[in-house]
């Protein structure tokens, strides 16, 4: 492992201020131009807000069950995004979400700035409790505990508007697995400051039996004396964008599609936010679902006709159809070209921001260190183990584009038999290249899942058998070490789906190495599948059986992603 100098670590947070080029997606041309998807990676329901100084854009999304959530991400482009802070340490209440709660948690948030009160919000609807909302006065800062505002069951996708009365009004759609209807958009009267309901609920669109089934997602906005909801509706593989309007906030609504597939093969454009630039522009972020890869933003132009914002391009009868690469949006100026950051040395002793949990964090899940690595310590297996869908302390982040390598450098520290750790790609199906304690040796394993999410048991292959690297000096809880350098592969398999949409399926191949120089590809190839509501993510894992023994972990010295 590396040790840095006391200087090298104070000036770290210099070096922080670097901005990030990713190697494997940068959506910036460099010439005055982009290329869409502008983030490559499962920023699911994605929702943007102008800041206070009216320069600034800032970003969230739906985060479930992993830990820190509502993530914040901030840009000055709309092109060039980078990871800020997370709105939510720990979900409520902390009984439920301290263990994995899969697809379940934070569903579709949105970000709004108050200006009556200099204020940011974020609302969500966790689908089983009711309606969440945290604030701050600096989106870059604390955000206050999350508080519930209306306690529920079935009310997702939520987002407030105050008018200019001072007014406050949400809209909200319905998850039908909670409540047993779907597809109607509501909105009710809340306090002026947000935080407690004064009306109750009025149905202000229904889209059952129409090709409009399955609104949801609404965001709600006002214009020129008109109220607008933009909203998805089609469903989420191969659905629209919708915008209604209205002379007041209950309706009665009128509604256009305004964004659709159209000639290309951007499958389901829709569910974002819409944003209007200080140089009359006005824009939609929104997302595509690429199965395994998540759900990814994609940016459009927004044109208004007749008093209709027509999104995309080539509109036929109001509605646009994705741009694949257009011009940047008219800011005022040029900024750097930053992305979302991906690899981590783990010089900071605080974790990196790419970086989250499956559950709470607990302090056993793993820390930082000033000494240049991160452990992660191994999670105790329950007595009826089936696979590490009960594991909370996977140390996971998106996947950054369609083709990427990772690798870690990684020693484990085997307190006992049958300690294990190493790099993975986790969904519902997952797979995991690992060294595991056997005796006084150790084993190079590939531990293969498939349908983790229905309790289905782990495939183990034995690759290969590894003396160990070291061994504790002290017989005090006697540990030995191992380390390796751990890589997997993804790449993009293509194919069409039955509507002629692409298919996004990725093949995961991994490879090892005991110097860092000379790799080997080892075990079976995987076909990487997504998660309960989220894309597939990359990271590290560790384990341990079910038993009184003393722990052990992994030290990850870093994680790089490159081509």
């Amino acid at each position: 492992m590396k040790h840095y100098l006391t200087t090298i670590l104070l000036l770290f947070p210099l070096m922080m201020q670097a901005q990030y080029k990713s190697q494997v997606w940068c959506p910036d041309n460099g010439d005055g131009t982009f290329t869409n998807p502008v983030i490559n990676a499962d920023y699911s329901d994605p929702d943007v807000c102008v800041g206070a100084s009216g320069e600034d854009f800032y970003l969230t999304a739906s985060s479930f069950n992993c830990i820190p959530g509502l993530p914040i991400l901030h840009s000055k482009d709309l092109v060039n995004w980078k990871i800020v802070n997370y709105a939510v340490k720990a979900l409520p209440p902390l009984e439920r979400y301290n263990v994995p709660q899969h697809g379940n948690g934070v569903w579709a948030p949105s970000i709004r700035y108050n200006q009556y009160n200099q204020t940011y919000y974020i609302y969500w609807g966790d689908p089983d409790l009711g309606v969440f909302v945290t604030t701050a006065k600096d989106p870059e800062d604390e955000w206050t505990e999350p508080q519930c505002v209306i306690a529920g069951k079935g009310m997702i996708d939520t987002t407030p508007l105050w008018d200019e009365d001072g007014k406050c009004y949400l809209v909200n759609g319905w998850a039908n697995s909670r409540c047993q209807f779907n597809s109607v958009l509501t909105v009710r009267e809340m306090s002026a400051d947000g935080m407690k309901q004064i009306g109750n609920p009025v149905i202000v669109f229904d889209g059952n039996g129409t090709e409009d089934r399955t609104a949801e997602g609404p965001k709600f906005y006002k214009r020129d004396g008109w109220y607008w909801i933009m909203c998805p509706a089609g469903g989420v593989p191969i659905g629209h964008q919708l915008a209604m309007r209205s002379k007041s906030p209950f309706g009665p609504y009128e509604s256009k599609r305004v964004l659709a597939m159209g000639n290309t093969n951007v499958n389901g454009p829709h569910q974002g936010g819409w944003v209007h630039l200080k140089s009359g522009e006005d824009w939609f972020l929104h997302f595509q679902d690429k199965e395994a890869y998540g759900r990814v933003v994609w940016l459009e132009p927004v044109e208004w006709k007749d008093n209709w914002p027509v999104m995309g391009e080539k509109a036929k009868n109001y509605c646009g159809q994705p741009v694949l690469k257009y011009k940047k949006p008219n800011v005022g100026k040029t900024y750097p070209i930053e992305n979302p950051v991906e690899s981590d040395e783990f010089n900071s002793i605080q974790l990196g921001k790419q970086w989250q949990w499956h559950a709470n964090y607990q302090q056993t899940f793993g820390m930082p260190t000033p000494y240049g690595y991160m452990r992660v310590f191994c999670h105790k297996q329950s007595e009826d183990y089936k696979n590490m869908w009960e594991a909370g302390n996977l140390l996971l982040q998106k996947t950054p584009a369609d083709n990427f390598t990772a690798t870690a450098k990684i020693r484990l520290s085997a307190k006992d038999e049958g300690q294990y750790g190493g790099i993975t790609v986790f969904g519902m199906d997952y797979q995991a290249l690992v060294l595991k304690r056997v005796g006084d040796e150790f084993q190079l394993q590939q531990i293969t899942c498939k349908n983790a999410d229905k309790g289905k048991p782990e495939e183990v292959k034995t690759l290969a058998t590894l003396k160990a690297t070291e061994k504790d000096k002290v017989d005090y809880q006697p540990a030995i070490h191992c380390d390796a350098y751990l890589r997997l592969k993804v790449s993009y398999l293509g194919g069409k789906n039955a509507d002629g949409t692409n298919k996004h399926e990725a093949s995961v191949e991994f490879a090892w190495s005991k110097d860092g120089k000379k790799y080997e590809n080892v075990g079976d190839k995987f076909t990487m599948r997504q998660g309960k509501w989220i894309g597939a993510k990359i990271g590290i894992m560790a384990a341990e059986p079910a038993g009184k023994k003393v722990r052990g972990w992994v030290d990850v010295d870093w994680f790089r992603v490159t081509k």
